[in-house]
C-alpha cells in the first residue's frame, strides 16, 4: 500500500504536468486563431480543443487495448484498431461541432460513424472468411467505441460548447480549458478525498462485493472535497458559489459511479487493474474511467443551465 502511494505521488504530478502543458497549448491555439475565425466565419472565438484532442489521441490506443483485454476475458474480442478509429472519429466529430457549417450535418455524421464502425467490423470478419463469432466481434467493437469514444465526445463537446444568451438572464457560456480542468480536478479530487477519508474514517463498506476498499465515509469525504473544488471554480461555470458546489458534488459522485462501473468489468474479467502502464495507478482506464463517465452529466448540466 505504501509503495502504491509513493508511486501515485510520483507519477500523479508528472501526469498533471503533461496535462497542463497540453491544455496550455489548447488555450494558446484558441487565442492565436480567434482573429482568423472571426474574419472567416464571423464567430467570436478561436479554434478550441486542439490540446484536448491531442490528449485523447494519446490515451485512446492504450485505453482501447485495455478495454479489449477486459472484454476478451468473457470471449468478446473487439477489433482494436477499428474501435480506436471509431472512438477517435467520435471525439473529432465533437471537435468539429464548433464550426457553424458542420452543425448542419452533425447529427447525420454522428449516426454514420456508429453504423460505419459496425459495418467495418462485419467486413473485417468477412475478409478473414470467418463466420464464427461475427456478431460478437461486431457487438464488442461497437461497445468499445461507444464506451470510450461516446463518453469522450461529451468531454470534447464541453470544451467547444458556446451559447448565445440573447434575451436571457444567464451569461454566455464558452467552453474553455479551465472548464475541462475544473471537471478533471473535481472528479480526481473526489478520488483523493475518498481515499484519505476512507483510510481515516472508513467503517462501513460501500459495495463490499464489488469494491471492498470503498466506504460510505470515504464517499462522503470525496463528495465534500469535490463540492469545495467546484465552489472554487464558480467563475468558470458562471454560477453562484452554492450552485457550483452542487455541480461539483454531483459530478464527483457520478465519477465514483464510473469507477465502480469499471470495477464491475474488472471483477468480471478477474483482474485487479485494467493494465500496468502507469505505476501506482494501473492502466489508462483506471485513470480516465471517472472523468469520462462524469462528462455526459456535466454536459447535460451545462446545457440546461445555458440554453440557447
Amino acid at each position: 500500500m505504501e509503495r502504491s502511494l509513493r508511486n501515485r505521488l510520483t507519477f500523479g504530478p508528472l501526469m498533471l504536468l503533461g496535462l497542463f502543458a497540453l491544455l496550455w497549448l489548447d488555450a494558446l491555439v484558441e487565442h492565436w486563431t480567434h482573429p482568423w475565425m472571426r474574419q472567416r466565419f464571423g464567430i467570436n472565438y478561436g479554434i478550441g480543443g486542439v490540446g484536448l484532442m491531442a490528449i485523447l489521441l494519446l490515451i485512446l490506443p492504450a485505453a482501447t487495448a485495455e478495454l479489449a483485454a477486459l472484454f476478451t476475458a468473457e470471449h468478446v474480442r473487439p477489433y482494436r484498431f477499428i474501435a480506436f478509429v471509431g472512438s477517435g472519429a467520435l471525439a473529432f466529430h465533437a471537435f468539429l461541432t464548433q464550426w457553424p457549417w458542420f452543425q448542419q450535418i452533425a447529427a447525420s455524421c454522428l449516426a454514420f460513424i456508429i453504423v460505419f464502425v459496425m459495418l467495418l467490423a462485419a467486413l473485417r470478419r468477412a475478409w478473414e472468411k470467418q463466420s464464427q463469432q461475427a456478431i460478437v466481434r461486431m457487438a464488442g467493437t461497437v461497445l468499445a467505441t461507444l464506451y470510450l469514444g461516446g463518453l469522450a465526445w461529451f468531454l470534447m463537446a464541453i470544451r467547444v460548447k458556446h451559447t448565445d444568451p440573447s434575451g436571457r438572464a444567464h451569461p454566455r457560456f464558452d467552453g474553455s480549458t479551465m472548464a475541462i480542468l475544473m471537471i478533471l480536478l473535481v472528479v480526481k479530487s473526489t478520488d483523493i478525498g475518498a481515499y484519505f477519508g476512507g483510510r481515516a474514517l472508513g467503517r462501513h463498506k460501500l459495495i463490499a462485493w464489488l469494491s471492498p476498499s470503498k466506504t460510505w465515509e470515504g464517499l462522503g469525504c470525496g463528495v465534500v472535497t469535490a463540492a469545495l473544488v467546484g465552489a472554487a471554480f464558480c467563475g468558470v461555470v458562471h454560477q453562484p458559489v452554492w450552485n457550483a458546489a452542487l455541480f461539483g458534488g454531483c459530478i464527483g459522485a457520478l465519477g465514483q459511479v464510473g469507477d465502480l462501473l469499471e470495477s464491475l468489468m474488472k471483477r468480471d474479467a478477474e483482474v485487479k487493474d485494467s493494465g500496468r502502464i502507469i505505476p501506482g495507478f494501473g492502466g489508462v482506464l483506471d485513470v480516465i474511467d471517472s472523468p469520462l463517465f462524469a462528462a455526459p452529466f456535466a454536459y447535460l448540466w451545462l446545457s440546461l443551465a445555458f440554453r440557447s
